[in-house]
């Protein structure tokens, strides 16, 4: 009878301790989807920034349409990567995808930017100003909301690769999450604007 207890007291304890690490897994899964989702509505901020601001640089910028024209097409681009990845934030394909998106539209923005120094009219405009400020401001909180999402991917990618928990990670199919990461150092700072 002894023998028997110790041995369902085991049993239980094994069960509550996968139980345990199975809903921290999915706990941190949740933290991360949550993460994404607070870089989902800044990403749509700034997206739906860029329309007004090339609408309203267009009469300023008319021999530039080709600027013009990358932003918009960097900006889609961005848009499609960005719809993507919300449908499924843990594949990390979408998500590198999406860091790519958003690299080649802030190179268009920097570019966008740079175009606009040469067109003083342009700068004195009081509503390409207040675009371009909020679009600053949208860059900066797009940046605090990668940080917390990057640090719920690692706080979960560290559970689910730690032993035991990786063995529970693998029967329950828990698959490893992406940061979202920029590829190059000069689209990690956020655009200038100097008027």
């Amino acid at each position: 009878m002894g023998t028997t207890l110790i041995g369902l007291i085991v049993i239980a304890v094994v069960v509550v301790y996968i139980v345990y690490l199975y809903n921290r897994l999915v706990s941190l899964r949740n933290q991360v989807k949550n993460g994404f989702a607070q870089i989902d509505v800044q990403l749509q901020r700034r997206h739906d920034l860029i329309p007004n601001l090339v609408e309203s640089a267009k009469a300023y910028l008319s021999h530039e349409r080709n600027t013009l024209t990358e932003v918009m097409e960097a900006r889609n681009n961005a848009v499609s990567a960005q719809k993507d990845a919300a449908r499924d934030p843990a594949d990390s394909g979408k998500i590198q995808r999406l860091g790519g998106a958003e690299n080649m539209l802030s190179k268009a923005l920097a570019n966008f930017y740079a175009v606009a120094e040469n067109y003083p009219e342009l700068k004195a405009n009081e509503t390409i100003q207040q675009l371009m400020e909020e679009l600053s401001s949208t860059e900066n909180r797009v940046s605090f909301a990668r940080q917390a999402y990057n640090d719920g991917v690692m706080s979960y990618n560290i559970f689910r690769e730690q032993f035991p928990n990786n063995i529970l990670a693998g029967l329950f199919a828990f698959k490893p999450s992406s940061q979202l990461e920029l590829e190059s150092p000069e689209a990690r700072q956020a655009p200038k604007v100097a008027f």
